[in-house]
């Protein structure tokens, strides 16, 4: 059998491409040309010369992967392309090789395939006797469904337009655990007001919380007709969006029948149809007027179509509706998926998706062994879609019953839990497939529904035992954070009065605390600047911290500002040595800017007066010595004959005290007064970074009392060293000015004395000292 050469120039140019796509780990070599390409990322005009395929495809690699290459970590997960995954891409690119075909050769070739395709989906599914809509919006084929039920029950819609539907306004009922979104898109399509949507609340009492209530909708569909509206089509699920529940098929069916309504039924459960074994709940979906598929995410099929079966006799109205088209290129829509059915064949596919119910039941065993959460599925025998969530247990006495909150804002905080525990799930188990979504009964919970995942990232057994591992290492720190939460409250508002706790409900993690500096005599903006300010230096030295907690500026888009944001923690952490620890490095910052404040003013001040006594100085010098020994030569013959004694004294200049001291003491004892040694003024320090390495590593208690003995012993050493008794320092000797060390003078109690001599009082005392040379 000869094949068309251009037919497998096709395969093997999109096999080639799928490698060069695919290859991530091409050598260091290649880099350099990376990133001339990634550069090409920036808009820029047309070259002139064209470029050859490879190029070309090595540059959308490096645009898929730009973000890899700049060492950003993506979290991304990316399907799983197999054998069958190439067919799907194999499609594509023969229906664009079969569209310049001739108009009879396209013709026959499209038909086949789109009949071919329509069986094969019929009989997959149990859908006898349908007809087939290809599109690649999985909301379109609802929409022309719709345009199908308003032009059968308006006859004259095809003549007079919407003008029709004044006489009797049309009414689509929907659930209210529908899709979101889906009646305003379908009302935006059709061109209806909203007033034309009815959403149909779930049940309250009996049954399913995300079920259709079914009394409730009959009571709408009567008020409707008396009020003089056509009841047109209902909305069913076969698996809503958020929780996977299945509405009573068959009694809105037979209620359907009743009151000549179209019923139209979807979801991710209607792939169970596929299967052996089908529950009854399922099957009444058979019974619809149409049902829309989506074997895609299903079987792990890229960039095919979703399509939509029904049942109408009515040809002409199914391509006014748009159903089906007159154009044959259109048809070829359903190629990639025609080619895909036949590369996996009936057993493949069934097989796909019995694997993926299989993992719903072994994680919904697993979950029940844990502790701490709750799982909520329709169906403990055979249901697809199992949610779960971490809820707080009573206590470890209770009966085992689970609360949803124990006090105000309990849920908002659980909410943010679990959305903390689902977004970890997805990052440890990316293969997984877990996701997050929010409920209105339930919460956020976390969703694992491997009917839409599993095909796609290629999920196993194994995959799911590693999600229930790190959920089993997970809840303990839930568990420890939220018992914690309180703990840190009201430790922060007993400890210091700097410290404010900040109340924020979603935050999923110990809690927010901000340190507020005393700002007596601020106005509001320059103190809103001054929490900012140290609020953010204080961040940074918690983060320098070598400590399995974690602190940050808090959620991206969240309410408050200038916090400090405490993560997860676990059981052992002491929570009152946190808030200490972050207290006291907030005092050490406020003391350090307020000295610096301090110390500015008072050098200021002490200038002045230092600038004050010189010339006091001055004066008295020139009184006491007379004008004549202050000519430069007449003075020193002066001198030489009658040396003068001068009475002015030095200054020192003391920074704690801001006073000016004579140096009379300093040059009589050869040291300096009230000096402390350097070993006093490193213990302080020394003691507070101890107390940081207490809750450095709080999940490893040795490794705690290791560091904490390590530590003890030197500080003993440094205070026998640093605080000397007084009788141990021998009195100071004029005889031995060498033998007597700064360190070793009785120390003061008193501030720290820092000497500054003055450069005028320099000045002034060097000419003294040449006239004492002189004299010699």
């Amino acid at each position: 059998m000869m094949v068309d050469s251009t037919l497998a120039q096709v395969g093997n140019t999109l096999s080639e491409a799928m490698r060069i796509l695919g290859d991530g780990q091409r050598e260091l070599e290649e880099g350099k040309e990376r990133s001339r390409f990634s550069r090409t990322s920036i808009p820029g005009p047309l070259q002139g010369d064209g470029q050859d395929v490879v190029t070309i495809l090595h540059l959308v690699h490096n645009l898929i992967h730009e973000d890899e290459e700049e060492g950003k970590p993506s979290h991304h997960r990316m399907q799983n392309v197999g054998e069958q995954g190439h067919m799907a891409l194999l499609g594509h690119s023969l229906a664009a090789y079969i569209s310049v075909l001739d108009r009879d050769r396209l013709r026959k070739l499209t038909t086949r395939i789109l009949s071919d395709t329509t069986l094969w989906l019929c009989r997959l599914f149990r859908y006898e006797n349908g007809s087939a809509c290809f599109h690649e919006d999985d909301r379109d084929g609802l929409v022309k469904v719709c345009r199908l039920v308003i032009n059968a029950r308006y006859e004259e819609y095809a003549s007079e337009g919407y003008a029709i539907l004044t006489s009797k306004q049309p009414v689509i009922y929907q659930s209210a655990s529908c899709r979101p979104g889906l009646g305003q898109h379908l009302c935006s399509q059709l061109g209806l007001p909203l007033s034309s949507l009815c959403t149909v609340p779930c049940n309250t009492i009996f049954g399913s919380q995300h079920q259709m209530d079914v009394a409730l909708l009959e009571k709408l569909i009567k008020e409707d007709i008396e009020a003089g509206k056509l009841p047109l089509l209902l909305i069913a699920n076969a698996g809503t969006p958020g929780a996977g529940h299945t509405d009573k098929l068959g009694r809105l069916k037979d209620l359907c029948d009743q009151y000549s309504l179209w019923l139209h039924v979807e979801g991710v459960n209607l792939a169970t149809l596929a299967l052996s074994e089908v529950t009854s709940a399922i099957m009444a979906a058979t019974r619809s007027d149409s049902v829309t598929l989506t074997p895609g995410p299903w079987l792990g099929l890229p960039s095919v179509t979703a399509v939509t079966l029904y049942r109408h006799e009515d040809p002409a109205l199914s391509l006014a509706a748009g159903l089906t088209s007159s154009q044959p290129v259109e048809k070829l829509r359903a190629l990639p998926l025609w080619l895909s059915l036949q590369h996996l064949g009936h057993n493949d596919i069934v097989q796909k998706i019995r694997h993926a119910t299989t993992l719903s039941q072994q994680l919904l065993q697993k979950l029940k062994s844990l502790a701490s959460i709750k799982t909520s599925v329709e169906n403990e025998l055979n249901s697809p879609v199992v949610l779960f969530k971490f809820a707080q247990e009573i206590s470890a006495a209770s009966s085992g019953a689970l609360v949803e909150g124990f006090g105000a804002g309990e849920k908002d905080v659980l909410d943010a839990f679990n959305r903390w525990l689902g977004e970890q799930l997805a990052q440890l188990v990316p293969s997984s497939g877990v996701e997050v979504v929010e409920l209105e009964d339930e919460g956020t919970c976390v969703r694992f529904s491997p009917l839409l995942t599993a095909a796609g990232l290629g999920t196993q057994q194994q995959d799911v035992k590693d999600l229930v591992e790190k959920l089993a290492d997970l809840v303990p720190v839930l568990c420890s954070t939220m018992f914690l939460r309180p703990d840190f409250r009201e430790e922060i508002q007993r400890s210091s009065a700097s410290l404010r706790y900040v109340e924020d409900l979603s935050w999923p993690g110990l809690g927010a605390v901000r340190f507020e500096p005393q700002a007596e005599g601020m106005d509001e903006s320059r103190r809103k600047l001054e929490v900012e300010k140290m609020n953010t230096e204080l961040l940074k030295k918690l983060q320098e911290l070598d400590s399995d907690i974690i602190f940050s500026t808090g959620p991206e888009f969240g309410t408050e500002e200038d916090c400090i944001f405490v993560g997860m923690v676990t059981e052992d952490v002491d929570v009152s040595e946190l808030v200490d620890t972050i207290a006291a490095l907030g005092r050490d910052m406020e003391e350090s800017g307020r000295l610096l404040e301090n110390m500015t003013e008072v050098v200021r001040k002490g200038i002045l007066e230092a600038e004050l006594q010189l010339l006091k100085a001055n004066e008295e010098k020139l009184l006491e010595e007379g004008m004549l020994r202050q000519l430069p030569l007449v003075g020193s013959v002066l001198n030489w004959f009658s040396p003068v004694q001068s009475s002015i004294q030095g200054r020192t200049f003391n920074l704690a005290a801001g006073s000016l001291d004579s140096t009379e003491v300093t040059y009589s004892t050869k040291a300096q007064a009230g000096r402390l040694p350097l070993q006093d003024t490193n213990t302080s320090s020394s003691k507070r970074l101890a107390g940081q390495r207490l809750f450095r590593r709080p999940g490893a208690s040795s490794d705690s009392v290791s560091e904490t003995s390590s530590v003890g012993p030197a500080e003993e050493i440094t205070g026998e060293e640093s605080v000397l008794p007084p009788t141990s320092s021998p009195a100071p000797d004029a005889q031995h000015p060498a033998e007597v060390s700064p360190e070793k003078v009785p120390e003061s109690p008193e501030l720290l004395h820092t000497q500054v001599e003055e450069e005028e009082e320099e000045e002034e005392m060097q000419p003294q000292g040449q006239e004492d040379e002189e004299q010699r």
